[in-house]
């Protein structure tokens, strides 16, 4: 098939200075996560305020268990990712095309026939792996059955995305994932807590906001996919090609086991926060610290991990594996300078940044303040451990950051509250250090392995 002479990718990621390659494609995922991180805020206010903090921790178990549940789908994402970022630093528009239909192809036939009647039917079971207290439970199993079955437009929305920014083009997803967010924003102030002649959904009603958001975006998405106006396109066989999908599950099986590791990881964590005394108030505070305002570090470093990806994928499928090493010191620098603010941030307004969320209970304050203290230092490791992961992924090692994950936030910080539990009395303190503990070993480890330079020789290819 001849390459489509108008479908022109950005060479700038491959010419131009590396710290100008990872900004431009860094700041717009950057952006598009901390809009879409309030989203996530003024979901758990308006469920604070009109719910209770039971909803609130009811939202975060459910996305726990639904980010453990996807990463297999998301897997072929980053497959996709590689493989894209590699053919458009080569300059082969052909090679992005195919790579993007297959994966879009085997996204729908899982996403479709394995994930959404499994994810209703095992709801329940999954709830209890994590311990929420009934209360929580009640809240959690619509929302958490809600976004599993209808989960289809916000994991295609991510692949789009995802094939977007591997190609070069960041801006086009910031544009849709702000459509997103707005429209969800709107949705949730309505459904949640009602307007007019629509009752109030309460929690559920996040959920209901989420997947029609999602779908939405998600059709104009595929419309601008299949019109020929983005710098991906549909393209090359229509029928499976097994050469293509053997590739995309090469690269991406590891990282669907190392999401599986770290969410099993979070699962486990939420477990022994509920174990805690007043376990509904720990979950709270660990919910709203640590998976809402701790987002505000870990979703810009996702958007560097994903731009030192690109950056790193793109440059070396042009020959230029110096580029490549430079990129990775880049994102770093620049993802520390953002865990600093956010750091300093929560060290000094702690109360402040809590009530945001509808938090009033003193139990609830005193643990979120504490676990703030903990995350501003736990900020610094992950950012460095998320942007490696992003350039040990983009050179084709996906092996390396699972092993790691598996080790830094499994094994470790689960195996040491499994012996405080087991030999003495299980505080908050000793669940907020091993989060800690678990981010500077990731970062530790990761920085080692890039740095023994082992993925020089990782070939990529689909016609083998």
């Amino acid at each position: 098939m001849a390459r489509v002479k108008s479908q022109k990718f950005d060479r700038h990621i491959v010419e131009g200075p590396i710290h100008s390659a990872v900004w431009k494609l860094a700041w717009p995922t950057m952006l598009q996560n901390v809009v879409a991180g309030l989203q996530g805020i003024v979901d758990h206010t308006l469920i604070g305020h009109y719910v209770g903090f039971e909803g609130n921790a009811a939202v975060g178990v459910s996305w726990q268990i639904f980010l453990v549940v996807v990463v297999f789908v998301g897997s072929v994402f980053t497959g996709m990712g590689i493989l894209v970022a590699r053919f458009a630093g080569a300059g082969d528009s052909e090679k992005v095309n195919r790579v993007v239909y297959q994966a879009c192809l085997v996204a729908f036939i899982i996403t479709g026939g394995i994930l959404a009647p499994a994810g209703y039917l095992l709801a329940p079971t999954l709830l209890d792996w994590v311990n929420a207290a009934p209360e929580v439970q009640a809240e959690a199993l619509p929302y958490l059955r809600t976004i599993l079955v209808f989960s289809i437009g916000m994991l295609f929305y991510f692949l789009i995305a995802g094939a977007l920014r591997a190609a070069g083009d960041a801006r086009t997803p910031l544009r849709l994932g702000l459509m997103m967010t707005f429209l969800n924003l709107g949705l949730s102030v309505i459904l949640i807590r009602g307007l007019g002649p629509i009752p109030a959904f309460g929690t559920i009603g996040a959920a209901m906001g989420t997947v029609i958001a999602s779908g939405l975006v998600s059709l104009i998405a595929f419309y601008l996919l299949w019109s020929k106006q983005l710098v991906v396109r549909m393209g090359g066989c229509w029928k499976p090609d097994f050469r293509i999908i053997r590739q995309l599950f090469r690269f991406g099986l590891p990282t669907g086991f190392q999401g599986i590791a770290m969410n099993l990881g979070g699962v486990l964590l939420m477990g022994f926060v509920g174990a805690l005394p007043n376990s509904a108030e720990a979950q709270a505070a660990y919910v709203v610290a640590y998976t809402q305002l701790f987002s505000l570090i870990t979703w810009t470093s996702v958007g560097l991990m994903a731009a030192t990806s690109t950056v790193v994928g793109q440059n070396l499928g042009a020959g230029l594996l110096h580029r490549a090493r430079r990129a990775a010191v880049t994102g770093a620098a620049i993802g520390l300078l953002v865990a600093i603010a956010m750091g300093t941030l929560y060290l000094a307004f702690p109360e402040p940044l809590l009530k945001i969320f509808g938090l009033e209970d003193e139990t609830v304050l005193a643990l979120g303040r504490q676990l703030l203290g903990y995350l501003s230092v736990s900020g610094l490791f992950v950012t460095v451990a998320l942007n490696y992961n992003g350039a040990l992924q983009g050179s084709g090692d996906t092996r390396s950051p699972m092993v790691v994950t598996v080790i830094s936030q499994l094994i470790v910080p689960v195996g040491i509250l499994f012996a405080v539990q087991h030999y003495s009395t299980l505080q908050p303190g000793h669940v907020w250090l091993a989060i800690v503990i678990g981010h500077f070993l990731r970062g530790t480890l990761n920085v080692i392995r890039f740095h023994q330079g082992r993925w020089i020789d990782i070939k990529v290819d689909i016609d083998n």
